[in-house]
């Protein structure tokens, strides 16, 4: 997604839940979610990568910002700014908030990956309804659980299928979620804003770099979109 003149560093985090070669159970436990949010190994990720020659950090995981709620997600960048010499810090539900405000969303269908839980994706309605969100609809898709199973075009039919028409935008949840070459037939499909994880991210972070994404084409009308104070 990202403009050919932008380059983009990473840094890994150990995530509890995942074992090796990327293997989960078919839903994902609370705790090493919240783990996952707290010092120390994403504290030192955001120390390393603000060594390298880099404007902005991203934090790529949807889930925490569901158990730990906006404050705890808030407080999050702000601990892990004191590690980062005081580059800008993006997160992805923060960003997805931003997003749905450039779009002019104020009700919306929350869609999660199939390793989300029941509970954990209540968690993000609650998120998004405290952000002053309507949530239309909120739930976990039905396809197979892994993140090497998820076929695009199973994806697309799925969400379209689920959008009710009272959801203003569709919001795909999920980091590790395969979603992101959905986004235009989806839009297409749907005829609402389509929001995913890693697109939201991308464009808080390329904003919080100075960078341009009008330019950023077959990823979703956001990239098109304002970013509001």
């Amino acid at each position: 997604m990202a403009p050919s003149d932008v380059g983009i560093h990473a840094a890994r985090v150990p995530f509890g839940a995942m074992r090796s070669g990327g293997q989960m159970d078919a839903t994902i436990p609370l705790g090493p979610v919240r783990a996952f949010a707290e010092p120390p190994h994403v504290d030192d990720a955001a120390e390393l990568m603000a060594a390298a020659p880099v404007d902005a950090i991203a934090f790529a995981f949807t889930s925490s910002a569901y158990v730990i709620g906006a404050r705890g997600e808030a407080d999050m960048l702000t601990r892990l700014s004191q590690r980062a010499r005081g580059l800008p810090l993006v997160a992805t539900c923060a960003a997805a908030v931003q997003a749905l405000h450039a779009v002019g969303a104020t009700s919306i269908c929350l869609i999660d990956p199939p390793w989300f839980d029941a509970a954990l994706s209540e968690l993000g309605r609650a998120y998004y309804q405290q952000a002053g969100f309507e949530v239309t609809f909120a739930g976990p898709c039905s396809l197979p659980s892994g993140q090497q199973l998820i076929q695009p075009r199973h994806l697309h039919d799925w969400v379209a299928e689920h959008v009710p028409d009272t959801a203003e935008a569709v919001v795909i949840g999920g980091n590790g979620f395969r979603a992101v070459s959905v986004i235009e037939a989806l839009e297409r499909t749907t005829a609402r804003p389509v929001l995913t994880a890693n697109q939201v991210l991308l464009w808080a972070a390329l904003h919080a770099a100075g960078s341009e994404t009008r330019d950023i084409v077959h990823y979703g009308q956001l990239f098109r979109a304002p970013m509001h104070p």
